[in-house]
């Protein structure tokens, strides 16, 4: 018996893919390097590097046919129109984690002949390069047997930086879109391989594609909000001494340490303390990699900070204050532990489990529990982002302590 697609109004969607195609023409100026999807129809599916929040805007119009978009839960439930979520045929998923509901449900797209659009690393970009990609994913693609394309986006991170102050910062952008993988291939790939490519794929750093295509942004030299990305100065170490002025120059009101933004936005030293770093991307890795060196001494192992905690009441669309909470991090938990809607809270969730979580830079952290999104918002919104940046490391070190697991196992079996 063949099934049915998930519902999807036909009008809603052709206004929505209006809209969409008119800000990708005005705003972002999108041109297609490559479009294989243009004249195709489903089932396939669609995977996309996440440079942006209104990545899709230059997505639904590749092609004529229509699309089911997967969407965090918490964009989902605060749209605050009732009951136009569902009739888009958008698709609510938590993010980082995959329930069995959440699995029949895209599954259901592609075993109704439709197109299914995935981000999987699942956050837009605040730094011009990707967030971890979940090992998931390369296991449902393969149980999806069908064809994948992938679709790189080029220019959208200098749109809308995600820590910017201000709306679409108007300029070319590009995408390319190209058959990934076969998919009677992906029944016996093995799934290592699946992973090297999609990660090759999804890779990007902004700064450097920026090198090649030099495209001018409205208000492109504007960076104020970045120093609650880069919040470590890469000259002396210290945190939060970070600051912009001027719109265009970030410093570091210790060391005196200065960089000031181009109209292309790279960065360029002024005075003599420190030596240049060219790209913001460049910058927030090099604050990583002090920060795992601080955890590998044992000089950083946790961090815990009390916070305001939001949720989505029943029957709304908006985050409201639920109470109040002790938000910690270490290297086996994330826990909120406090008086959360009049009730004794007690949430732990094991930190190997994700990469990285949502977040607003200098403002909150988002984690999601079973059906319940909890929003913590510290009492020093900087803080936000060394949440991210610790959870990042942590990951990182489980994931090599993994590694070398494995590789002391195959010695000890070949022996």
């Amino acid at each position: 018996m063949e099934k049915k697609p998930i519902k999807q109004n036909s009008f809603l969607y052709g206004v929505m893919k209006l809209a969409a195609n008119t800000v990708a023409k005005v705003k972002f100026k999108r041109e297609f390097l490559r479009n294989e999807i243009k004249d195709k129809k489903g089932p396939f599916v669609v995977i996309a590097n996440h440079a942006a929040a209104l990545d899709f805007v230059n997505l639904i119009g590749a092609t004529k046919h229509s699309m089911h978009f997967v969407i965090s839960s918490s964009f989902y439930q605060t749209i605050p129109v009732p009951g136009v979520m569902p009739r888009l045929g958008l698709i609510p998923k938590q993010q980082f984690q995959t329930t069995l509901s959440d699995l029949r449900t895209m599954k259901q797209v592609i075993d109704a002949g439709g197109i299914l659009v995935i981000y999987p690393t699942g956050l837009m970009s605040d730094d011009g390069t990707p967030t971890p990609l979940p090992a998931a994913t390369c296991k449902f693609l393969k149980f999806l047997a069908t064809d994948v394309y992938m679709a790189k986006n080029i220019g959208t991170y200098f749109s809308m930086p995600k820590w910017r102050k201000g709306g679409i910062r108007g300029g070319k952008t590009y995408l390319d879109v190209y058959k990934l993988f076969d998919g009677e291939a992906l029944v016996g790939a093995d799934l290592e391989d699946i992973r090297v490519k999609m990660e090759e794929a999804l890779d990007f750093n902004a700064y450097a594609e920026q090198e090649n295509y030099l495209v001018k942004y409205q208000n492109g030299n504007n960076i104020e909000g970045l120093e609650n990305v880069l919040y470590m100065c890469p000259h002396c170490g210290r945190e939060f001494t970070v600051k912009t002025r001027d719109a265009s120059v970030i410093y570091c009101e210790a060391c005196g340490f200065c960089e000031r933004a181009d109209e292309y936005q790279f960065l360029h030293k002024e005075g003599e303390v420190g030596e240049e770093i060219r790209y913001a991307s460049e910058w927030r890795a090099r604050t990583r990699a002090t920060l795992k060196e601080r955890v590998l001494r044992g000089e950083e192992g946790e961090l815990s900070v009390k916070a305001e905690i939001r949720m989505i009441p029943e029957g709304k669309h908006r985050f409201e204050t639920a109470g109040e909470a002790t938000v910690t991090l270490n290297k086996d938990e994330f826990r909120i532990t406090g008086i959360v809607r009049g009730e004794e809270m007690d949430v732990s969730i094991e930190t190997a489990s994700f990469a990285t979580l949502p977040y607003k830079p200098g403002k909150y952290i988002e984690i999601q529990h079973g059906s319940e999104i909890y929003r913590c918002l510290p009492e020093d919104g900087r803080l936000a982002i060394k949440f991210i940046d610790l959870l990042y490391v942590f990951h990182e070190l489980h994931t090599e302590a993994l590694e070398q697991e494995h590789k002391q196992y195959e010695a000890t079996v070949q022996a």
